[in-house]
Parts: structure tokens; sequence; C-alpha cells
């Protein structure tokens, strides 16, 4: 079924392709390269994090209750979602689904990526302004995701 599925896109996207502009097929091409080189990035990323980690993991050198092994380790699970989350949206737009990056979906990867920063951040080094600045950054995304979703929601 999914084969199914991803034979029908590309039989889809093949049938678009015609009737697009030089520009559109530009677009699409760029969206096409982007997020397969996202997911080679990707695919390293968790190759990497599993290479890094599982052996130390299963042999009980690291400890996961370790506050910086935590932070560190899912500083680089968090990475490797933020990635896939926008890739994803860049597939949107080559599956014609969106005709641009949507801004809605470009500040919800800045909340993950903000997220991640106060995850893997290390209070004890880090200047309380630099803290505040952040919070601030972090709610300022908050609220207008959440007024762009409103928005949305409406519609």
């Amino acid at each position: 079924m999914a084969d199914d599925a991803k034979t029908s896109i590309f039989k889809e996207l093949r049938r678009e392709w015609a009737g697009m502009s030089l520009y559109e097929r530009f677009e699409q091409a760029v969206a096409l390269t982007l997020a397969l080189f996202i997911a080679i990035i990707i695919v390293l990323s968790l190759v990497r994090l599993l290479v890094s980690a599982l052996p130390l993991l299963l042999g009980g050198v690291l400890d996961p209750l370790e506050p910086q092994t935590f932070s560190r380790l899912f500083g680089m699970i968090m990475t490797v979602l933020i990635a896939m989350e926008f890739k994803h949206s860049i597939i949107r737009v080559a599956l014609r689904k969106d005709s641009i990056i949507q801004v809605k979906t470009v500040m919800l990867i800045a909340l993950l990526a903000l997220g991640r920063k106060f995850i893997i951040l290390d209070t004890s080094k880090t200047d309380a302004t630099t803290i505040a600045a952040l919070s601030a950054g972090l709610l300022a995304l908050g609220v207008v995701y959440w007024l762009m979703r409103e928005r949305d929601d409406r519609n």
C-alpha cells in the first residue's frame, strides 16, 4: 500500500511537471534536492547518534540519568527531530501541497530549536540575561505560532 502511494505521488508529480512554468520547475528541483540532502543529513546524524551512544549506554559507561549526559543525548535526538520537521516542510512544497514554505512551520522549527537550546543549556555557565533573552524569544515565538494557528483554525 505504501509503495502504491509513493508511485502515485511520483506519477502525479510527473503529470504536473508538464504544466509548470520554468520557475516552478526550478522551485520543484530545488525543493527535491534540499529534501534529499536533508534526508542524508538525518540518516548520518542518526547513525552517528547510535554509533556513539548505544555502545556506551549498553556497556554502562554512560548514565542517562546524569544531567549532563541526558542533556547531550536529548540534544542530539532533538537535532534529528528538528531536521526531520524541516525536511517535512520542504517535502510539502515538493508535493505541491503548499506553494511556499509556511511561516507557521518556520515558527514551529524555531520553537523546537529554542526548546533544544534550553535542554542543553548549562545554567551554571550561562549568564542570567542570556537565559532571559532566550526565554523572551521563546515566548514571542510561541505567541506568534499560537496566533497563526488560531487564525488558521478560524479559516
